[in-house]
């Protein structure tokens, strides 16, 4: 095998295009691309060329033979995409570059948002000759998530905001900061003062836990706490208490284990990283040394990526715990046919399980099967209550609670069961799904209904919180090709007022 794709993975696929043999899959037109947790290179079809490494905004792509220790899990995970004999297209797909009729005005678009999706928009937009981008953020910097939603010692990841530094600087883009619609302009300013309107606002909003005592000082969200110590200007001011020895985090995503693993770490680690100095020195005071996770369902229905669970278990300094009886559990209940991702991370599971702990760290402990029933305290969080869950038989993944309850001590409960999008004055909104309601990112002026021309949306606004940093690329191309052709038919108005 030449060549490994890694933990970094942001899944952009420009190493797909990049690559002359078509060696590195799922492409973008295959049905598991949206799905998968990363990328995946055919260790037979691979001939070394390299193409796939400077492709990559990541560096995620390595040599097998100058892999370190910490990476070396992932040849065995790309090989076994790949062991199962299924048949890929010989080709990756073509993408035709973008046209418009030559003698037209210069399409003119604002793009709400400057996160991964909004970049990605900008840069295929800019493909169309003499096209102009403006983007409007509300914050003093750019990015997004992108930005302040990656743990600072993820130093791979966070390298994907030189591509957008690249992307940013190109001619016929400008960023107008400290502008919210609603606030500074409104929906129908840019709609007339551009030609089309771009939406990729992201998912800014948390789903916050719903059981008593959740508003007890001392709870709060995990994707809070992870702007807290990337300092994000809302929550720089915050403060943490992190005096107990115990914190819990209810959900198994990506941002549960990246938070678990700053509580966790030596704050000397992460001394030379963008982590923020106010919550570094909260860090350095702090007394946490045991993580909970908490999840509802069993391991087999674990929301954290592949390569996130890897790169975990490589932490110096930190016992990762797993009940074997939760691996039994589970795999009793009987979960049906699993996919590669699912597989192989039940592999991984299954060897912490039997991976004794060394009792010299701290602790980060997965718990399955259990719900939050309360949060418990009277001035600020004392505990929380959990119940004890259950497959129900022959339901697949549905689970009920069993009756059985304990409390675990703790000082701070974090909430980390998802985003949800939020409406932008004067643009139609889905409550439902928390999405700008589109048809392949034309906006649509309900769910189902007409098409509103001039106005777009992409990224977490647009499907909903899924997918990785790369995988709004994708997305982005797809809107984009929509409002390009939406140009070149003559749907959209011309502008009808000066720039600001």
């Amino acid at each position: 095998m030449p060549h490994v794709v890694t933990q970094s993975c942001c899944g952009d696929a420009s190493c797909v295009y990049a690559c002359p043999v078509n060696c590195i899959h799922p492409t973008p037109d295959e049905p598991d691309f949206l799905t998968s947790d990363m990328l995946y290179i055919d260790p037979v079809a691979c001939v070394d060329c390299g193409a796939c490494v400077t492709a990559c905004p990541v560096d995620a792509i390595v040599p097998h033979d100058r892999l370190p220790e910490s990476q070396e899990p992932f040849v065995q995970i790309n090989e076994a995409f790949y062991r199962d004999g299924r048949v890929r297209p010989l080709l990756a797909p073509h993408v035709p570059p973008l046209r418009v009729p030559e003698g037209r005005e210069p399409l003119d678009v604002a793009i709400v948002g400057t996160g991964p999706a909004a970049m990605y928009a900008a840069d295929e937009l800019l493909t169309v000759p003499g096209a102009r981008v403006t983007m409007y953020e509300r914050l003093p910097a750019p990015y997004g998530l992108a930005r302040t939603g990656v743990a600072p010692d993820h130093l791979k990841t966070r390298q994907v905001s030189d591509l957008f530094d690249r992307i940013a600087a190109q001619d016929g883009i400008r960023i107008v900061y400290g502008t919210k619609v609603g606030r500074d302009v409104t929906h129908q300013d840019l709609l007339d003062r551009h030609h089309a309107v771009v939406y990729a606002v992201g998912a800014s909003a948390d789903r916050r836990l719903d059981v008593p005592g959740r508003d007890l000082p001392g709870t709060a969200t995990a994707t809070e706490f992870v702007a807290w110590y990337n300092g994000h200007p809302d929550h720089a001011d915050r403060r943490f208490d992190l005096s107990h020895e115990r914190a819990v985090i209810v959900g198994n995503g990506n941002v549960a284990l990246d938070v678990a693993r700053i509580l966790t770490a030596d704050p000397e680690r992460l001394a030379g990283t963008s982590i923020a100095p106010r919550a570094l020195e909260a860090l350095r005071d702090g007394r946490v040394r045991e993580v909970v996770i908490v999840a509802r369902r069993g391991v087999a229905h674990s929301a954290f990526t592949l390569p996130e669970l890897v790169g975990l278990m490589q932490v110096p300094g930190i016992d990762l715990v797993l009940d074997s009886a939760d691996l039994d559990l589970d795999l009793d209940a009987g979960t049906g046919a699993l996919g590669h991702a699912a597989a192989q991370k039940l592999r991984l599971l299954r060897e912490l399980a039997e991976r004794p702990a060394t009792g010299n760290g701290k602790r980060i402990v997965l718990r399955y099967l259990a719900s939050p029933l309360a949060i418990v305290g009277d001035d600020r969080v004392r505990g929380v209550e959990l119940g004890r869950n259950a497959y129900v038989p022959g339901s697949g993944d549905r689970v009920e609670p069993t009756g059985e309850r304990e409390t675990l001590d703790a000082g701070l409960v974090l909430g980390s069961i998802g985003y949800r999008g939020t409406a932008v004055p004067g643009v139609p909104f889905d409550e439902a799904r928390a999405v700008i309601p589109n048809a392949g990112g034309r906006v649509l002026a309900e769910p189902g209904g007409a098409v509103l021309p001039g106005v777009y949306a992409t990224g977490w606004i647009k499907r909903g919180p899924t997918g990785f940093i790369g995988t709004n690329k994708q997305d982005a191309m797809e809107t984009v090709r929509h409002l390009v052709e939406d140009y070149a038919e003559g749907r959209l108005r011309a502008p009808r007022a000066s720039l600001v």
